[in-house]
């Protein structure tokens, strides 16, 4: 006999396959568009026309603007969540850990600066808007525990000082946040790459533990 169940299972991974497909075309769309036009003259108009969907497909989705690009934030939150928590994760000294935090982030920027050029917009947002505040607060939050977790492994292992781990954790945060600068303004004779490379061996020189 046909084992039917088989073919609902299928039916169904198909319709999440296509679904998901689909939410990326949107938000990628979307992405292009708030760094294009800034949040306030985007138009759900301008990601049907750019996504080549059709406004139905568009709003069955999103039913606004605003909730679409708070669901952008989503996306690349977890897009970003799974290289970082694997990098806290790995058998690897806390210092290299953060190294590798810092570097993550500076080829994430060179191979796609489009995100942190959304970043600054969901910033002035956030300013505005409660819901984008409260989600950019947990954004900022999660991340500050992961680099907190990170820290204390290094003072518990003693690779690094006895410091104030909240201030610590704050200023890498931070460090790595300026990135953002960079794409507002030209620096003549300073790369980003650069930036980071020198920052991290600031950051660390000043935490590790002198043997």
């Amino acid at each position: 006999s046909r084992d039917w169940s088989s073919d609902v299972c299928s039916s169904d991974l198909m319709n999440i396959s296509l679904q998901t497909q689909r939410k990326e075309q949107i938000l990628g769309a979307a992405l292009t568009v708030l760094v294009s036009n800034g949040y306030e003259k985007s138009r759900m108009d301008d990601v049907v026309k750019l996504s080549k969907l059709s406004k139905g497909t568009l709003y069955w989705y999103y039913k606004s603007k605003k909730e679409m690009y708070l669901d952008l934030v989503d996306f690349w939150v977890h897009r970003y969540s799974v290289t970082l928590n694997y990098i806290v994760e790995e058998d690897a000294p806390p210092s290299q850990q953060l190294k590798d935090l810092f570097q993550y982030f500076i080829d994430q920027y060179e191979s796609d600066p489009q995100p942190f050029k959304a970043l600054t917009e969901f910033w002035s947002m956030a300013q505005k808007e409660n819901d984008f505040r409260e989600k950019l607060q947990k954004v900022y939050t999660n991340f500050l525990e992961l680099i907190e977790d990170t820290i204390n492994r290094g003072v518990q292992s003693g690779e690094f000082k006895n410091l104030d781990v909240r201030m610590t954790a704050l200023s890498i945060m931070v460090n790595i946040e300026s990135i953002n600068w960079f794409t507002l303004f030209e620096v003549h004779g300073v790369s980003a790459k650069e930036y980071i490379h020198t920052i991290t061996d600031f950051i660390l020189s000043g935490i590790l533990k002198k043997h």
